[in-house]
């Protein structure tokens, strides 16, 4: 079985470009390569390359395809056009089945001469996010300026060019030579097996593994960091990236200044990462140690105390910056700085951020006594949750948002709870980022995304298909998440209604408000599909109610959920669908089957029997939904299972008699409207 190698081999690759466009040669070069039945396909990438390895079949089998023409007894001219276009004479076709036909026979194609064929024009269309052009006589782009072309089929160049007519294709051609280390081991090398390929980069000190290269960062810096007694502050990010900017990574440790020590760690952990790709380490107790960790992409002759000196004054250039604007921001206090954000541009539709704090100043202690907290520390903490927008940190460190504010907030000595609400107001930043749960933390972080998601739905900015240029889908999940796990108890369609009324003009009665309530809806559903959980239970509940408490709502999922897990959930569910079914057929006919039924109709013990149990249950399915007791109100559903089943196996619905068909249509028309009370079962699956 044969096994193809194709490496790529150019200048630099930016590192966040590097795993998707492995990926994407996989894939390309698998669909491409389809008809050899490729298989155990493995992609590589680097700083330098991007690879694969596979195995496929010697030869793609020949066949022999039918092509039909025109009916028998059609005019000559359709005829001689068939056979024109085809290229052969009437003496090439045959009749069948009232046509003439072309058997075509193609001949079997070996896989070298596959592989030359779909490469070249796969290579000029690779869909790079960004792609650059370079030398002359050739429109063929890459990522960065490419190099070399490996490509060897069970040890034997693929021969192909990227010459196209007058494009010479920058003169690239297959061949058999990759290259080792750009400063240690330059010279080519000729594998003869994709085994052989990677055993040769790494005697030249490449990892043509990303994997492998993240693993050997993380648990060498990390074993450094322990034999400090240290721990690395966790960033899989900054593993991912200076894995894609090395090949031979070789960890080292640097020491901080102690006058730099001061300065917050956060300053100091986003500093390192963003100017420098440094590794931020931590003392026991969580604070900032007085050391770093850096990768080189190799191991120096000197052991590597250059390169430490030469990094570490790096760092201290870097630290000076940051103290700077550490110093400078805190010569003013925080509130000083709020009337500056009417200068800063929010929205076009929306204002300034000035405007834009007033309305959650105004929003959050709306918020603040329906979840426990001083509205007075609320409006405060609002106020100056986006003041740190104007300050040189934030502007050098966008990532610090908030961050910088609370620390400039204890500085000037604000309350407690309003520094904090300040660092919390952005959060859940994401899937895997806490909540607040402090009260004040929980009002501002509310009305913060309550007005991005009122205030941009009545700009016209609602997500549409995969694009969300303002992250409304997070906002939206911000929301369900804090209300859900600190378990609050708010009507969502109240407080966008709390937030519309602070819109300027005659955005406060946008149309696309509406669909808000439908928008927070569904990004709870998909949250509970991601859970694995029965995002249909809550469709169900959801359909018809008006309901916007995603607590109450929640709870009447669980509910529900756990009743339809029991036998008797599992049937009630079925004989309401079989229900409901006779009733849309029926009333199609002449419904609707509205009213109470005739007792006196009654024929039997079983019709009998059922509407007895619905007189009972309704009531205790209202009364226990009213208080909020959910799992009464699908206990008390659940008992109806027995005088259900027993109704379907002895009565006819649709009997001879149009009065006693009648009674039974209005009878399990009762039984929906108790249904209903719980949930649209129809939409229900299983």
């Amino acid at each position: 079985m044969p096994e193809l190698l194709l490496e790529l081999l150019s200048e630099e690759i930016p590192a966040r470009m590097q795993t998707r466009a492995a990926e994407d040669l996989v894939r390309l070069v698998g669909e491409a390569l389809t008809p050899l039945n490729p298989r155990a396909a493995t992609g590589f990438s680097g700083p330098r390359r991007i690879a694969l390895t596979l195995t496929l079949d010697a030869v793609v089998p020949g066949t022999t395809i039918a092509e039909r023409g025109p009916r028998e007894g059609a005019p000559d001219k359709a005829l001689d056009g068939f056979t024109r276009k085809h290229g052969v004479t009437r003496d090439d076709l045959v009749l069948e089945g009232g046509f003439w036909v072309l058997n075509r026979t193609v001949p079997p194609v070996e896989a070298a001469t596959r592989i030359a064929e779909v490469l070249p024009p796969l290579l000029r269309r690779f869909p790079w996010p960004k792609s650059m052009r370079w030398g002359q006589g050739s429109a063929f782009t890459w990522v960065r300026p490419l190099r070399r072309i490996l490509c060897l089929l069970d040890g034997q160049v693929v021969d192909f060019t990227l010459a196209d007519g007058e494009d010479n294709g920058h003169g690239l051609c297959a061949d058999r030579f990759s290259e080792g280390h750009r400063f240690t081991a330059p010279a080519p090398f000729a594998p003869e097996n994709a085994a052989a390929w990677q055993a040769g980069l790494r005697d030249r000190q490449v990892l043509a593994d990303a994997a492998e290269r993240r693993t050997l960062i993380a648990e060498g810096v990390a074993r450094l960091a322990a034999e400090e007694g240290l721990s690395v502050a966790a960033d899989p990010g900054l593993v991912d990236e200076v894995a894609g900017l090395t090949e031979w990574p070789v960890p080292f440790l640097g020491r901080i200044d102690a006058a730099f020590m001061d300065l917050p760690a956060e300053v100091m952990q986003v500093s390192m990462r963003v100017n420098q790709r440094y590794f931020a380490l931590r003392n026991d107790d969580g604070s900032a140690a007085p050391r770093f960790a850096f990768v080189a992409n190799l191991l120096p002759a000197d052991g590597g105390a250059l390169t430490i000196a030469g990094n570490e004054r790096v760092l201290r250039a870097r630290f000076a910056d940051a103290r700077h604007f550490w110093d400078l921001d805190r010569s003013r206090t925080l509130a000083s700085r709020v009337p500056a954000l009417d200068a800063v541009v929010f929205h076009a539709a929306l204002g300034s951020q000035g405007a834009r704090v007033a309305r959650i100043v105004r929003l959050a202690g709306l918020l603040a006594p329906m979840v426990g907290a001083d509205p007075a520390h609320a409006e405060r903490a609002a106020l100056l949750a986006k003041a740190d927008l104007t300050t040189g940190m934030v502007g050098e460190f966008p990532e610090l948002q908030g961050v910088m504010g609370a620390y400039y907030a204890r500085h000037d000595d604000e309350a407690a709870d309003v520094a904090q609400a300040v660092a919390e107001h952005y959060m859940p930043r994401g899937q895997t980022d806490g909540v607040p749960t402090a009260p004040v933390s929980i009002a501002v972080a509310l009305a913060d995304k309550i007005d991005s998601l009122t205030a941009f739905f009545a700009a016209g900015e609602k997500p549409g298909g995969s694009g969300d240029p303002y992250a409304l889908r997070r906002a939206a999940l911000g929301v369900i998440r804090i209300i859900r796990e600190n378990a609050l108890r708010l009507d969502l369609v109240r407080l966008f209604v709390l937030a519309s009324e602070s819109l300027p003009g005659e955005l406060a009665n946008a149309p696309d408000l509406e669909l808000l309530p439908a928008f927070v809806a569904e990004r709870l559903r998909v949250q509970l599909r991601a859970e694995g959980a029965r995002h249909d239970i809550l469709a169900a509940i959801s359909s018809g109610n008006a309901d916007s408490d995603i607590t109450r709502l929640l709870a009447r999922t669980e509910a529900l959920a756990a009743m339809l897990a029991t036998d008797d959930g599992r049937n009630l569910l079925a004989a309401t669908k079989r229900a409901a079914n006779i009733l849309r057929i029926e009333d199609r006919k002449d419904g609707p089957h509205d009213g109470a039924p005739d007792p006196v109709l009654y024929e039997q013990d079983e019709e009998r029997d059922l509407a007895n149990a619905l007189l009972e249950t309704i009531p205790a399915v209202e009364a226990a939904i009213a208080g909020e007791r959910f799992e009464d109100a699908m206990r008390a559903a659940a008992g109806l299972r027995p005088v259900l089943d027993r109704f379907f196996e002895a009565v006819t619905v649709n009997a001879d008699r149009a009065d006693l068909r009648l009674n039974r249509l209005r009878l399990l028309a009762n039984l929906r409207r108790m249904t209903v009370l719980i949930a649209d079962f129809s939409q229900i699956e299983g």
